[in-house]
């Protein structure tokens, strides 16, 4: 069974120097129907204007996972990291017990996109640590390439939960699948492009939960598609 959930259904605030679209309920967005999926709590796209940003703020016993679209992030928290995220990277960051950080658009002339996903922990009370790698377009080109796990095999960033995250950037007509075990479910977000799903269309900003299917066949009819799909318990 494959459920869409429509990009123009999602919430959207536009604070000028922040559009962001949110695909479950997050702060003044509720939606009863779409509170996450599974340990999958929050997808936002968020676009920043240049020089903009998101000031520093708390988060504790979240699993929080950042995918740069276009544009880079300017980050810092209080555990001491100070990093540059661009295009291609993922950054992990275990809020655990508590921490605090800051997200800015270092640019003076370019705008920011971004997702930002948020997943619930395998368990509370976790020590907070941070982790980045990158996955450029090469890596990501006309395949599923895991980008963060339990287990952190493959190079993929480590999550505390029984989560795989998979980023794609395909060309128009190239066609991928991905087996889904047993029980278990995924989610799969557009940030660009238009693909077919099992048969169902989406376009960019578009969601489809999957459940009961013991297989995933992706095939781009874009040649600017990207992608990220998240096989849960």
């Amino acid at each position: 069974m494959i459920r869409i959930r429509r990009s123009a259904e999602r919430g959207h605030f536009d604070h000028g120097w922040l559009d962001t679209r949110h695909t479950f309920s997050f702060a003044d967005y509720h939606d009863p129907k779409f509170m996450g999926f599974r340990t999958l709590r929050v997808i936002n796209e968020d676009r920043v204007e240049a020089g903009r940003g998101f000031g520093t703020h708390p988060h504790r016993d979240m699993e929080i996972l950042t995918f740069v679209l276009d544009g880079e992030v300017a980050h810092k928290d209080s555990m001491g990291n100070g990093s540059t995220i661009r295009p291609g990277d993922v950054q992990r960051m275990s809020a655990g017990t508590g921490v605090t950080h800051s997200e800015f658009n270092p640019s003076s002339a370019n705008p920011l996109h971004l997702m930002q996903i948020w997943i619930l922990p395998e368990r509370g009370g976790l020590a907070p640590s941070y982790e980045q790698k990158s996955f450029p377009d090469p890596l990501r080109r006309d395949q599923l390439r895991l980008i963060a796990s339990r287990d952190a095999r493959d190079g993929s960033v480590t999550i505390h939960q029984n989560v795989d995250l998979y980023a794609s950037a395909l060309s128009e007509g190239r066609e991928i699948e991905h087996a889904l075990a047993p029980g278990r479910a995924a989610w799969l977000q557009l940030s660009g492009g238009a693909v077919e799903v099992n048969g169902e269309k989406l376009v960019a900003g578009d969601g489809a939960a999957i459940e009961g299917e013991s297989s995933i066949r992706i095939r781009s009819t874009d040649d600017e598609t990207e992608l990220l799909l998240f096989d849960l318990a």
